[in-house]
């Protein structure tokens, strides 16, 4: 169980070989399979890097929770050589949006949060109105604020520092691709790459974000996570949007400032949005969906000009857009960690620490991830996250 070999070498992956490393209880080995190593698609690098604490799952909203406090303290966790680890962290908070018909959930949503401990507020539309002049509220019923623990980061930076430092506690990148596993019964004996290379294994986790369900077949598992393309869009404002925070529209939405500049994204419609590996930019997206959604709600959006789009992908988890967690129940080594559906970047501290807890201790120990395992499935236990963007 000491040898671990991890398929995907971006801030999953590379956040579960940090853990792993700096666990004195481990005394193994740990190999870092990336395929890529420029990164040049990974989700990691082209995700829009938020970070919230307004989901509708409690579990979530700890996995955040941890999250933040990880990314404020960084340069303790991940500095190398003294070198400060500087993420760009920003917490202007999240503006969920809601009509009428929406209120209810919302509702719903901040009684589970503030459970949690989040600082978060309802705002009927004339204190959003105070709040944020330059907003159109005429069909608003109700808004939730996060005041404090939200906003947004530099994800790239986040997967290069758990890169660096793992790197330093004597984790081994490999460059290749994972093609096959062999398999002996219930257990993986080992990994094969693409060139030939054959890396023996204890434990073999799978994080390997859109292609995660190509990656658990070669051990013989059927993953329900498919490889979903977002679009995200850059473009100028000619008015200042004083205090902006990152807003989720009914329509589904988002916009959030980029320094000068504005980002915005939203779900394509289901008959546009399959499993797919393209990342080309689909702009016919911004004129017909994003434009007209953005000027109804900021009047100051309806004279804007794009200046740059890329495309990234989600890891979907097609049941219940929640993550898959955890050994799966018929290959005792092989460990999940997939189906993040967006929130993999924000996670990414808390899952690296519960996965390499649970391959040192053979449970859950920190923060209890029970109701992410792959068994819910089968047992008709979905966990439907009502937050998803």
């Amino acid at each position: 169980m000491r040898d671990v070999v991890i398929v995907g070498g971006g801030v999953v992956g590379s956040s579960v070989a940090y853990f792993l490393a700096s666990d004195p209880a481990f005394g193994g080995t740990v190999t870092v399979v990336e395929r890529d190593p420029t990164y040049a698609t990974a989700s990691s690098a082209l995700s829009a890097s938020s970070i919230r604490q307004q989901f509708s799952t409690p579990q979530n909203i700890a996995l955040s929770r941890f999250g933040l406090d990880f990314i404020r303290d960084a340069t303790r966790h991940l500095s190398v050589e003294g070198e400060a680890v500087d993420l760009g962290l920003r917490e202007p908070g999240y503006l969920y949006l809601a009509t009428p018909a929406g209120t209810r959930v919302l509702e719903a949503n901040h009684a589970v949060q503030r459970a949690a401990g989040v600082d978060v507020a309802l705002l009927a539309p004339d204190a959003l109105k105070a709040r944020f002049p330059w907003l159109s509220v005429e069909d608003v019923a109700l808004g939730s604020l996060g005041l404090s623990g939200e906003g947004w980061f530099d994800g790239y930076s986040l997967m290069q520092a758990f890169r660096r430092k793992a790197k330093a506690l004597g984790v081994t990148f490999v460059t290749g691709e994972a093609t096959a596993m062999e398999r002996a019964r219930n257990r993986v004996q080992a990994v094969l790459l693409l060139d030939g290379t054959r890396i023996p294994c204890g434990v073999v986790v799978n994080a390997a974000g859109p292609r995660a369900r190509s990656v658990a077949a070669m051990a013989g598992v059927d993953l329900p996570v498919s490889a979903r393309k977002r679009c995200v869009f850059v473009f100028d404002c000619r008015e200042a949007l004083p205090g902006c925070p990152l807003v989720i529209d009914p329509s589904g939405v988002w916009f959030r400032p980029e320094g000068a500049q504005f980002i915005a994204g939203a779900p394509p419609p289901d008959n546009r949005d399959p499993d797919t590996l393209d990342l080309t930019v689909e702009h016919d997206l911004f004129d017909d969906i994003l434009w007209p959604a953005l000027a109804n709600r900021v009047p100051a959006f309806e004279a804007i000009k794009v200046t740059n789009a890329w495309a990234g992908h989600y890891e979907y988890n097609d049941v219940d857009q929640n993550a898959i967690l955890g050994p799966h129940p018929e290959v005792a080594n092989l460990i999940l960690a997939n189906g993040f559906s967006g929130h993999g970047l924000q996670q990414s501290p808390g899952v690296g620490r519960g996965i390499a807890e649970w391959i040192l201790h053979g449970g859950w120990r920190s923060l209890d991830l029970s109701v992410f395992a792959y068994d819910r499935f089968a047992a008709g236990r979905p966990v439907r996250e009502l937050c998803v963007i």
